[in-house]
């Protein structure tokens, strides 16, 4: 997990206030470098900016007007200036976000234990649907360092029957470094790796002739009928981009004009929306939160650079996206009451719905995110042709922090060097994240298939505990005291005693109930296919979520 969200909720409840909120001083007359300068060589009494990706967002927000969370958040984490994770270096210093040199840890990281399980349950769900001897893929999306795929593997090939029908290892990456890692960790330096039409393609080490193909896009991967996919994401949709919405009583200042028609604000001014249709006097609005600069007097060096601050009137984001759930309709009459949408989110879940249980032609929902990861405007992506299966099959499994049942707000945060930061500090240096609406990613899945139904969320403590989490740890404690024993490992007794102290601190880490503990804080939620039960029989469910494998 990332070790600093601890803190991160700790901090987020001293602070209730926006994020960027800083003291203001006026510092005298500051004015904006415009020179190609960072922060290093900007002139006596011109602002030195954090980082290169700082400078041009504020050119552009001076040009263009503040611009969504989402816009910001997308530019900071995948920008080819500097973003988090495409850049060639996160941090002066580490090369590398993940373990203790780097920004936060992971599961994977701290237990091989977790990918083993997820192995286990991938292997269970393949049981459970028949055996399938062919047409079985694996997806990771957000895979990091490749450490869990990397378990899992090593887990799987324990499995022959399984090895031989996957035919093969989907990444979705777009970080050319993180690539570069999982490929050195899955296939090893000696295996080339080739271009495709998809992106990218090695062979693994660990099962002979089993492919791993990367690609920057989950749309690059083939969607199949005749498929079976075992999706995981672990860790990925706590990154994707945000928008933050607000709930204001009617009139509002500028949500009219003279005439009393609804306005919408775009970057020239406040125009009349579609159909010019008169604002009710008794009903509430969403307001969008746009990102935009620091006034250059409230600006210090070392302090976050950006700030929040509310549109003027609607936005053609605050007049869609929480009108598409009663989940956000429900809220709009509570005055200030605050959503966090995230569209992408939505996109991925309907994606794997889609991949499971083939397409839902009646879903309004099944529209592309509004713009690509590189920020840039680009038309309405064409219609996708239906997606049929026969029989839906594979199995999804997503597992992330946030809220099991509500709808995430105020959950933006940064993390640098495992502190919580201003998700406003160094555009491009500092990782940011945000609670999942894990309720938003079950409601986008069903509806984008009639053939799945999703279980969950639980938190994690009891999905690995359900998994044998325990089991397995001391299982890996009597091999080592056995191998010890044996005089195999070369291994003193400091060095045995160290090893079974990480085996131990390592589970407990990842089951931990306290309020701020992994096990308490992450959710696990699977995506399955449905299946209609005959009168009188008890619906299957899945292991960890309370079901048992059928051998």
């Amino acid at each position: 997990m990332r070790s600093s969200l601890p803190r991160a909720l700790q901090y987020i409840s001293r602070n209730t206030s926006r994020l960027s909120a800083q003291r203001c001083r006026a510092s005298g007359a500051l004015r904006w470098n415009s020179s190609s300068s960072t922060t290093t060589t900007a002139q006596e009494g011109e602002h030195k900016w954090s980082t290169p990706l700082a400078k041009q967002l504020h050119e552009i927000i001076t040009t263009t007007g503040p611009i969504p969370l989402a816009s910001y958040m997308r530019q900071c984490l995948t920008s080819d200036l500097g973003g988090y994770y495409s850049s060639t270096s996160s941090s002066a210093t580490s090369p590398d976000q993940f373990g203790a040199k780097g920004d936060f840890v992971t599961s994977p990281e701290i237990s091989q234990i977790f990918g083993e399980l997820i192995g286990i349950w991938i292997v269970a769900e393949w049981i459970a649907q028949g055996r399938r001897s062919s047409g079985v893929y694996l997806m990771e999306v957000g895979p990091g360092r490749g450490t869990l795929m990397s378990d899992v593997l090593r887990t799987i090939r324990r499995f022959p029957d399984l090895s031989k029908a996957i035919e093969g290892v989907y990444l979705v990456e777009a970080s050319p470094r993180l690539r570069e890692a999982q490929k050195a960790l899955l296939c090893g330096d000696e295996k080339e790796m080739t271009e495709t039409d998809i992106g990218w393609e090695s062979e693994s080490k660990m099962v002979e002739g089993m492919k791993v193909k990367w690609t920057e896009d989950i749309r690059f991967v083939p969607r199949d009928g005749s498929k079976t996919p075992f999706i995981v994401a672990h860790e990925f949709f706590d990154a994707l981009p945000i928008h933050v919405f607000q709930s204001v009583p009617p009139a509002a200042p500028n949500s009219t004009n003279e005439q009393g028609e609804k306005v919408i604000q775009t970057p020239t001014g406040p125009i009349p929306a579609p159909g010019r249709q008169r604002q009710s006097a008794k009903e509430n609005q969403w307001r969008e939160l746009l990102v935009g600069p620091k006034p250059p007097h409230r600006l210090e060096e070392g302090e976050p650079e950006f700030e929040m601050s509310m549109s003027r009137a609607a936005t053609p984001h605050s007049m869609y996206l929480p009108e598409t759930s009663p989940r956000y309709q429900a809220l709009k009459a509570t005055d200030g009451a605050t959503i966090e949408i995230s569209p992408e989110s939505q996109a991925y879940a309907r994606d794997f719905a889609i991949r499971l249980g083939g397409s839902n032609p009646h879903d309004a929902t099944a529209a592309n995110p509004d713009t690509p990861r590189d920020g840039k405007t680009v038309p309405s992506a064409p219609k996708e042709e239906p997606i049929m299966k026969s029989e839906p099959s594979g199995a999804a499994l997503i597992i992330d922090y946030g809220p099991a049942t509500t709808i995430p707000a105020n959950s933006l945060r940064g993390i640098k060097q495992h502190e919580l930061v201003s998700p406003f500090l160094s555009a491009g240096s500092t990782d940011i994240s945000a609670d999942v609406d894990f309720m938003g990613l079950a409601e986008s899945a069903i509806n984008a298939s009639p053939g799945v139904e999703v279980h969950g969320p639980l938190n994690q403590a009891r999905f690995l505990t359900a998994m044998g989490i325990e089991e397995r740890a001391a299982q890996l404690v009597k091999q080592a005291v056995d191998k010890e024993r044996g005089g195999s490992t070369g291994q003193d007794k400091t060095e045995l005693t160290e090893l079974v102290k990480r085996i131990d601190s390592g589970w407990r880490r990842l089951v931990d109930t306290s309020p701020h503990g992994m096990g308490k804080l992450y959710q696990v939620m699977a995506v399955l296919p449905y299946k209609p039960t005959g009168q009188g029989e008890a619906r299957r469910r899945p292991v960890g979520f309370g079901g048992d494998v059928q051998l």
